[in-house]
């Protein structure tokens, strides 16, 4: 394994997740605090580690984070996506595992725009035929 910190950029919904992996004991500081205290839900919490598990290194490495724009849900999805970004930087050849996964592809759905002339993206004026 790799003794050089990896660095990468993960995405989801307006989130931006900055990621910093290096060779630890397994803590993760996500905006200088710690996961338990950033994320109040399990899910989130079980969403950014999947990865690290998945390739066995969930004790092994720091994890450090910046995470902005968005909410809790996108930034957890934006975190997971930077973590295996700097999964496959580190060992390229858990790239097949990560993208069997999922884990590497950008989750590319995001709120739908307001129309203009409406109450909301998909919501209509009622119809009055006279």
């Amino acid at each position: 394994m790799a003794t050089t910190q990896k660095i990468t950029t993960g995405r989801r919904k307006v989130s931006v997740a900055r990621v910093r992996l290096l060779p630890g004991t397994g803590n993760i500081t996500v905006n200088g605090r710690a996961l338990d205290e950033y994320f109040g839900r399990e899910t989130s919490k079980m969403i950014l580690v999947e990865p690290l598990k998945l390739v066995d290194q969930m004790g092994k490495v720091d994890v450090f984070v910046n995470a902005n724009g968005g909410g809790l849900s996108g930034q957890a999805g934006a975190i997971r996506h930077g973590i295996s970004r700097a999964l496959v930087t580190m060992n390229p050849e858990w790239r097949p595992v990560l993208k069997k996964a999922g884990f590497l592809t950008r989750d590319a759905r995001a709120v739908e725009r307001k129309k203009y002339g409406q109450p909301g993206a998909r919501k209509r004026f009622q119809f009055s035929k006279r």
